[in-house]
Formats: C-alpha cells, structure tokens, sequence
C-alpha cells in the first residue's frame, strides 16, 4: 500500500530503495517513542507538483525535534527541497508525506546524539474519507500538557490517537472526540474540530492541542470568507446545540460530521458556512497557494 519495489526514500542524506533501508532494532524511537513526525501533501496544480505550506509544516517539525531535545540539522528549505526531489523521483504529484525523526540505539531515558532523517511518500485518500462522520465522544482524554509537550507532533503521543479511534470503530463510529483534562472539547486522534452554530464557527484554543496547519487554514478562509471563528473552551454538552460540525488536518483535508454520539447535526450540510470553507480549502490547495481562488 504505501511501497513498491521502486520506492525511493530520503533517508540520512541518501536516496534510496524503501525495500533496502533498515533501522537499528535498538532505536530509541521504537522503544520509547522518543521521535518527531509530520504529515504534509502535494497537490497536482496548474503550475505543478505543489507541496502545500511546506515551510510551515518543516518549521513545526524544528519545532517538535526542539522540544523533545532533538538535533535537526536540516533546514526547513533544505528539507522542502529534498521533498521536491523525493517526489519527482517517485513520479508523485498528488501525494502524502511523511518526514520522520528517529534517534539511534538507546535503552536509557534520555536523547541521543544520533539522529536518523527519512521522508517517504506515497499516492493516499483522504484519511477519514469522503463521507460524512460518525462522531463518538471518546472515554479517553487528551494528554496533559504538563505531562508532555502537546504542540510538538511526537511518536508517542498517537497511542492515545490510537485507542480512541479503536475505541470509536469498534462501537460503530468513524472517528472520536476526545476532551482535555479538564473536561472540555479537544480535538480528534488525527485532526482539530470545529463546530458551527447561528453561522459562526467555534473551536479550541490552542494549549491543549496540536497546532494544527490546516487548523490555520481555516482561520484564513474564513477570515476571506467573512466568516467569525471563534477560540474558546467548550463542554461536549454544547455541542449538542450546535448547527454542524467538521474535522480538519492534513490527511483529512475538511470533512463534514453528520453525527455526535446520538445527536444528529440538523443543518444540511449544504446550507452550512463550513461546506464553504470545505470548498474553498479544495480550491486553495488544487492551486498555487499564491494565487487568489473564488468559491
């Protein structure tokens, strides 16, 4: 699914076969979780293979390895063009990508000196499809952000995002919605939330989340849009009242959610502001960034 036996990726400077790179079985990355990742896509536009917002998805990566005391010794524009490079190496256009930061062999609790650097790519749908969402409040909450650093995109912290979309898919949902510690509305295991009530848009400040790319994205369009956002924290019990709602994140692009845990959204998903933004994303990121797109 993701590799062929002509696959290339970038690993440690080298171009190579995906099927011929190996990792030391001692990697602290696999043992620990100690490691830093970022999902990225590239669209096929009219001027070209675009990777959209690379340098804020490479800088966000700076950041995550920073956090966690990792050595990144590649620019954020070297990394953009090595990823150019990947990309027509493997004859991709419409694409996901995925840098990952691993350290070398390590059994004991803290960071090595050793730092791996590779980026695969590969031709992936969107993450949670084209339909509209099933939503379920998970059981389980998002990390404290004095446990760890929730704004840096770390390895170990998707056990968590792993145990809630389990959780939700085994009791027949797509997807979960998981709340702070404090009991207010996160977001999901791989995207940031949004809901829509009287035409305005309301989602969590950031402190509790993962900063999300496309989660600014959204507040660009609608700022375009003349449509409010608002941040501030929320119940679930709110969303209850609201119009509509919709997840947004690299691999998900912006889909609509039809249904939270019982409740059913009860504007059309045509009729909403959020159709609008969904709409506008797909137009922006099938175009050079750039360039001034209409719904």
């Amino acid at each position: 699914m993701y590799y062929s036996d002509e696959t290339v990726v970038f690993l440690n400077g080298e171009f190579v076969k995906a099927k011929d790179a190996k990792v030391g079985l001692f990697n602290q990355t696999m043992h620990y979780g100690n490691g830093v990742f970022e999902g990225i896509r590239s669209y096929d536009t009219p001027d070209g293979t675009r990777i959209f917002k690379a340098k804020e998805h490479y800088d966000r990566l700076h950041y995550s390895a920073m956090m966690m005391h990792i050595n990144l010794k590649y620019s954020s524009e070297e990394l953009e063009q090595i990823t150019y490079q990947l990309l027509e190496m493997n004859g991709l256009k419409d694409a996901y990508i995925r840098p990952l930061v691993y350290l070398g062999e390590n059994m004991s609790l803290t960071p090595t000196d050793e730092v791996h650097v590779v980026i695969m790519a590969w031709e992936w749908g969107k993450y949670l499809g084209d339909k509209m969402l099933k939503v379920m409040l998970s059981s389980y909450q998002r990390p404290n952000p004095k446990a760890c650093h929730v704004q840096a995109k770390v390895v170990g912290h998707y056990t968590n995002s792993i145990l809630a979309t389990t959780e939700a898919k085994s009791k027949g949902f797509d997807e979960a919605l998981l709340t702070d510690m404090n009991g207010n509305v996160a977001e999901g295991p791989g995207a940031n939330f949004f809901f829509e009530k009287d035409g305005k848009l309301v989602t969590a400040p950031l402190g509790n989340i993962l900063s999300g790319i496309t989660r600014a994205t959204v507040f660009e369009l609608a700022k375009e849009l003349n449509i409010d956002v608002e941040e501030r924290y929320f119940t679930p019990e709110e969303i209850y009242k609201a119009d509509a709602a919709f997840f947004c994140g690299t691999a998900a692009e912006v889909i609509g959610i039809e249904l939270f845990n019982d409740y059913t959204f009860p504007m059309k998903w045509d009729d909403t502001n959020s159709i609008l933004i969904q709409r506008m994303y797909k137009r922006r990121v099938a175009t050079n960034e750039y360039k001034e797109v209409y719904l």
